[in-house]
């Protein structure tokens, strides 16, 4: 990690810019190598991520690990996984806006640092935190390459979503979340090719 990776994540770690600062454990600033190829933003940490400090690593986390795996994405090596907020909303709400726009200017830098060739925005929070709200539901959206911060960008469904439709037969979400992240793993395929 370079030192302005620890620079901003040492100033993340004392923020105190809304008020989900009072309540959280310690701030979850994310994981991974930073540079990276790979990209992942969610929306906020949940009880297991405030407890442990480290993103994605409750249930929902567990499930993102193991579809990065059936693709042959590691995700301690080859993925860095961040969150658009970083203290948990009470009761595992999603962010309010304010919540949202307190933390963007932390996400921003990240990504600035992590350097990604591919983004994927897993959920609708990330996905109207990072482009807007103009967009239609995560149904509609689900599986469109877009463009973030100037990177090319999946949005995926939020593995929480899965869990809820655990069915993996043709057509599910957890189906169409295979292909994209298959998708995602072709990306960076193709933008380590076009490097040599």
């Amino acid at each position: 990690m370079s030192s302005a990776y620890e620079e901003l994540r040492a100033e993340c770690l004392q923020c105190a810019a809304c008020p989900l600062s009072a309540q959280r454990k310690q701030v979850v600033f994310g994981a991974g190598p930073a540079p990276c190829d790979l990209m992942v933003i969610g929306e906020a940490p949940g009880a297991d991520e405030d407890e442990q400090g480290e993103p994605f690593v409750g249930r929902a986390g567990q499930l993102l690990t193991k579809m990065l795996s059936a693709v042959n994405i590691n995700r301690d090596t080859d993925a860095y996984i961040a969150n658009i907020c970083k203290c948990r909303p009470p009761n595992n709400r999603p962010p309010e806006k304010t919540e949202m726009s307190a933390c963007m200017h932390w996400l921003k830098s990240q990504i600035k640092l992590v350097r990604p060739k591919i983004i994927v925005l897993a959920g609708s929070t990330a996905m109207r935190g990072m482009l807007g709200d103009n967009l239609r539901g995560i149904t509609k959206e689900r599986g469109k390459w877009v463009t973030c911060e100037g990177v090319d960008a999946l949005i995926i469904f939020h593995p929480s979503y899965l869990l809820r439709y655990p069915s993996s037969e043709a057509g599910s979400p957890k189906w169409q979340t295979w292909q994209d992240l298959k998708a995602v793993k072709s990306a960076l395929e193709y933008k380590k090719l076009e490097k040599c």
